[in-house]
């Protein structure tokens, strides 16, 4: 199966607590918990499936039970698994959060075995001199590591799409601000972080980003409206309006939606419309 699109970054299960309630410090509440597969690399891998694409993951991902189930995953998810590190001494990932209905409460990130493997996960580059698709990166991978892909000849003129997995993670993506072909995909409290100062919407954020020396920036904020700042200007769309009832992988599924639309051929304008439409049905769609 040949790939058309490279997911690097964190493959791992995604534990899920959710409740329609509103919820607070010190909250019990009742909801549902799910496990699923998840991770920024694999939520973008995922949603570019959906959008007709094949992806390849470059990551890690232990020789355990749970690791073993990952990957049949995946595999029946039709992606690309061979080129995943399978470690003998480092564990499969986790991830968890509870979301209530005002959203995102809390979160906790257990990616220390990607940290761990580093470059390794890159090895499969290696058999691909001629890569010419879109790289989506995501920020759980260490700052070393970002800093080392963002300086190595070998991806100046590849099209590395970036995201920073969160806003604690955010300022390892400074060192792309001056790639020459690089996108960031960041929310506007991203921006402001990667900034170093408060942005106040989306199309300025861009704009700011892009005068740091950044190729493409593409901002969302919410339901308010989201900008892609280019080299041919700046275009915005404001999304439509939903009731939301899930948040975690909005943000991947976003980037996959318009990386896909990009593929297709589609302009600036359509690329962000198509984007800001499919996370609007995520967050809307069906609470598990």
């Amino acid at each position: 199966m040949k790939a058309d699109i490279l997911c690097i970054g964190a493959v791992l299960w995604d534990i899920i607590g959710r409740s329609n309630s509103h919820m607070e410090r010190g909250s019990d509440v009742p909801g549902h918990i799910v496990r699923i597969p998840g991770g920024v690399a694999l939520n973008i891998a995922m949603a570019a499936k959906a959008y007709g694409m094949t992806p390849a993951l470059l990551s890690v991902v232990g020789r355990d039970a749970e690791g073993d189930e990952l990957i049949a995953a995946c595999d029946r998810l039709g992606l690309v698994t061979e080129t995943v590190y399978r470690s003998d001494d480092l564990r499969t990932d986790v991830y968890m959060a509870v979301e209530g209905g005002n959203g995102l409460i809390a979160a906790i990130a257990d990616a220390h075995s990607l940290e761990k493997a580093g470059d390794k996960i890159l090895a499969p580059l290696a058999e691909m001199p001629d890569w010419s698709g879109p790289i989506a990166l995501d920020g759980n991978l260490t700052l070393d590591l970002l800093s080392q892909i963002a300086a190595d000849t070998a991806f100046a003129s590849a099209d590395l799409r970036i995201a920073p997995a969160s806003p604690g993670k955010a300022e390892r993506l400074i060192p792309f601000l001056t790639h020459p072909s690089a996108t960031l995909y960041v929310n506007l409290e991203e921006a402001g972080l990667i900034l170093h100062a408060a942005q106040p919407d989306a199309a300025s954020a861009a704009n700011a980003l892009r005068s740091r020396g950044l190729h493409r920036a593409v901002v969302t904020d919410g339901p308010r409206a989201a900008a892609c700042a280019h080299p041919g200007g700046v275009v915005t769309c404001a999304p439509r309006q939903v009731m939301v009832t899930r948040v975690t992988g909005a943000g991947d599924t976003f980037m996959a939606a318009h990386i896909a639309a990009e593929v297709e051929g589609a302009d600036p304008d359509t690329a962000l419309t198509r984007a800001s439409e499919a996370a609007a049905t995520y967050v809307s769609g069906d609470t598990y």
